[in-house]
């Protein structure tokens, strides 16, 4: 695959994924028309040798993987949820002419870029059917819906001096100055959008807003890409691409958990048993599972902070990463990655011999040191585990800001480990 298809292929990925039950959608789409089959954590498996297969739980967290009945695999780690404003259960606020939903940061949210900017909403929605089935649907009004206007200048001389923003009173978007908005029939209506005409009652949803901008290449020479959620689609789209690249016969399998932002412990993210009970139901047999587990190496795939030119005093200047400079190995004394001697040397083996770049990211002494679902997973399976990451600018913005060369690399990596 060349690095224009590749990256042109992202951009739609991008834009298509404004939830995690979107992009787990979507993933789910690409796996079915590349020929792997469907299971359910609630139906028996009959897995057959040489065949792929994918599951999902919670409709926010898939796994795809090989079965060649090998004992030694290849394992990328992703996350599928970004920061953003989640919607709240009763959202509606009809206060000073307008109508407003009220809004609850997801995540580390870099909250001032979310100011004048043309939201949109997605997420899932749960309803009661025609037949008194519980259901749900993903919705995406996909129209700028909303805005949060910035305070004039005049009525804050010391914006630009200081800013702070609270959560709870300056971030609610506004939607409309018509007060006979009614939040039922505003969700039936993007039901019936999507093809649920037999919507009796609705429960609950998981709403979030998003930018409506398009996912674009940035630059003089389209040095960049510019997009909502890069932290962290970007690794979805390579792990994705790269299981769908390889035969049935080579040992890989990719996941992609919800709710790394807030911490993992949930029932989808990396903290559950999501993965666990997968491999367990791959390697029924202990002695088979232990041997795989100690024989097999996890790339945990996340952003990486590349050194921002601006505030180059943030970052510890001999382990900088710089953007299209390549892949980044990430690592910490105190375990905040998982990466070790033995696992980055592995993959820069792997790098080395396909002449792909590789750099270092280790935070400043001084400064706390973020996570990825790399420790944890090693944690909780024992399994050889590496951190690492693709240069990034404004992690957590409204609108991140990756390189274009970079992702295609590690894809090429991902591949040289098997062979």
């Amino acid at each position: 695959m060349t690095k224009q298809d590749f990256n042109d292929g992202l951009l739609g990925f991008l834009d298509a994924s404004p939830t995690p039950f979107h992009a787990t959608q979507n993933m789910a789409g690409m796996f079915l028309n590349a020929g792997f089959t469907r299971l359910h954590e609630a139906q028996s498996w009959s897995l057959e040798k040489g065949k792929k297969y994918f599951v999902t739980r919670n409709d926010s967290s898939i796994i795809a993987f090989t079965y060649p009945k090998s004992r030694s695999y290849v394992m990328v780690g992703a996350h599928t949820d970004s920061p953003n404003l989640k919607l709240k259960p009763n959202p509606v606020i009809k206060e000073h002419g307008v109508v407003k939903f009220g809004v609850e940061p997801y995540g580390g949210v870099l909250l001032n870029t979310w100011f004048d900017r043309d939201l949109s909403l997605a997420g899932r929605v749960s309803y009661l059917d025609s037949q008194n089935i519980i259901k749900d649907a993903l919705i995406d009004t996909k129209k700028a819906i909303a805005i949060i206007p910035s305070l004039a200048i005049h009525l804050d001389r010391e914006v630009n001096e200081k800013k702070s923003v609270n959560a709870q009173t300056d971030i609610s978007p506004i939607l409309t100055c018509k007060e006979d908005f009614n939040f039922n029939e505003f969700l039936k209506e993007q039901l019936l959008a999507c093809g649920v005409e037999d919507a009796s009652e609705l429960y609950a949803n998981e709403l979030s807003f998003y930018d409506t901008q398009r996912a674009s290449f940035v630059g003089l020479n389209d040095d960049f890409i510019a997009s909502a959620r890069i932290d962290n689609l970007l690794s979805c789209y390579v792990g994705m691409l790269s299981i769908c690249s390889i035969d049935g016969d080579k040992p890989m399998l990719f996941i992609a958990s919800d709710h790394e932002e807030v911490g993992s412990e949930s029932a989808s993210g990396a903290g559950g048993s999501f993965l666990e009970s997968t491999l367990k139901r791959m390697f029924s047999d202990f002695e088979e599972y232990t041997q795989m587990i100690r024989s097999s190496i996890l790339i945990s795939a996340d952003n990486a902070h590349a050194i921002h030119p601006n505030y180059p005093s943030k970052h510890d200047a001999n382990h900088a990463p710089l953007i299209n400079k390549g892949s980044v190995i990430k690592v910490n004394a105190n375990q905040r990655y998982a990466s070790n001697s033995k696992t980055i040397s592995r993959f820069m083996n792997v790098a080395s011999s396909l002449g792909e770049p590789i750099q270092n990211f280790v935070t400043r002494s001084d400064m706390g040191c973020g996570s990825t679902i790399g420790p944890i997973t090693a944690s909780r399976l024992g399994i050889d585990t590496i951190d690492v990451g693709l240069p990034t600018f404004a992690m957590h913005s409204i609108r991140e800001l990756c390189g274009s060369d970079d992702a295609h690399s590690l894809y090429k990596i991902i591949l040289g480990f098997n062979g």
